[in-house]
């Protein structure tokens, strides 16, 4: 018996699981989604949210609600007569009413291995933390952040130079697939819950501004990492001097480079730039304005050479 699904998500990485419930021949009942942002080119314009463009793709019903706090929205979640919700980055607080408002309850997709990285960036926070290895889950939620019991899980490796957009991309659609797998179980009644561990718990905070700017003067491996993490958005950055002045450029991608030096100096003609402890190698960067280059395209008509300082 295939299911009537609410599905309640809002940026690209949940459309893939929309498309995936719809293509598994769920009814899909309707579609909650952030409302319209203002953005084309003079950002005036409101633009419909990833997960609201795909769903009217498919010919599914959208829903903008602001809050689902008051009595009518919650009221009319329950007259969609739904067997359960598929959430995924909805952005949006689910009342204990919505919780459950459906016959089987509210099921999340969770890029992380819970209770590791619950939370708003945990894609981000595993690359930032050096993590080797991350995960997709589906858990059923409560009212806690993150904490109600995991149904499936599909662990991810994280490679040494693999950035959060890469992790991303990857995660997005390992999600998919276990989600679809989750509901199958859910319909022939197969789909065991257990408890998260009380032990290992840690929060994924969004990320801050003041979080983007390199330090040299920490070690390599947390440059790094912090700059894969970062990568693409919102971009790890620094000041370097370009023409005479000090220029923000952002870097899009390293790796661990072989020397040493005051922090922040320029070793030789391939950007390997000192560190507090080792180096690092710049492969990627964006000028203001710019589109991402590789590291000797960035150096063509630009003076960035060995012994110079960035900031």
């Amino acid at each position: 018996m295939l299911l009537r699904i609410v599905f309640m998500g809002t940026p690209d990485f949940a459309v893939p699981t929309l498309r995936a419930v719809a293509g598994a021949g769920h009814e899909i009942a309707a579609v909650y989604t952030q409302p319209p942002r203002p953005g084309g080119r003079r950002g005036l314009q409101p633009v419909p949210s990833p997960v609201g463009r795909a769903a009217r793709e498919i010919g599914v019903d959208v829903r903008t609600p602001v809050t689902l706090r008051n009595e009518a929205e919650q009221g009319a979640f329950r007259a969609l007569g739904a067997d359960a919700a598929v959430v995924v980055a909805y952005g949006l607080i689910l009342p204990k009413p919505i919780l459950e408002g459906t016959r089987f309850g509210c099921f999340n997709g969770h890029a992380s291995l819970l209770p590791r990285w619950r939370g708003a960036a945990p894609i981000q926070r595993a690359v930032m933390a050096g993590d080797a290895e991350t995960g997709m889950m589906v858990m059923k939620m409560d009212e806690g952040l993150d904490t109600g019991p995991v149904a499936l899980t599909e662990r991810v490796a994280i490679h040494a130079d693999m950035t959060a957009g890469e992790l991303h991309d990857r995660l997005m659609n390992v999600g998919a697939g276990l989600m679809v797998r989750a509901l199958l179980a859910l319909e022939e009644g197969g789909l065991d819950l257990s408890p998260q561990p009380t032990e290992g718990v840690t929060y994924a905070k969004k990320i801050d501004k003041a979080e983007t700017r390199i330090d040299w003067t920490r070690p390599a491996a947390e440059v790094h990492n912090r700059i894969r993490g970062l990568s693409p958005f919102p971009g790890a950055w620094c000041e370097m001097p370009l023409g005479g002045r000090g220029e923000r450029v952002k870097l899009l991608r390293s790796t661990l480079g072989a020397g040493t030096g005051k922090p922040g100096t320029v070793l030789d003609g391939s950007l390997t730039v000192a560190c507090g402890e080792g180096a690092v190698r710049l492969e990627e960067l964006q000028r203001a304005g710019g589109r991402p280059l590789r590291a000797a395209d960035f150096l063509h008509g630009t003076k960035l050479e060995k012994g110079m300082t960035i900031s």
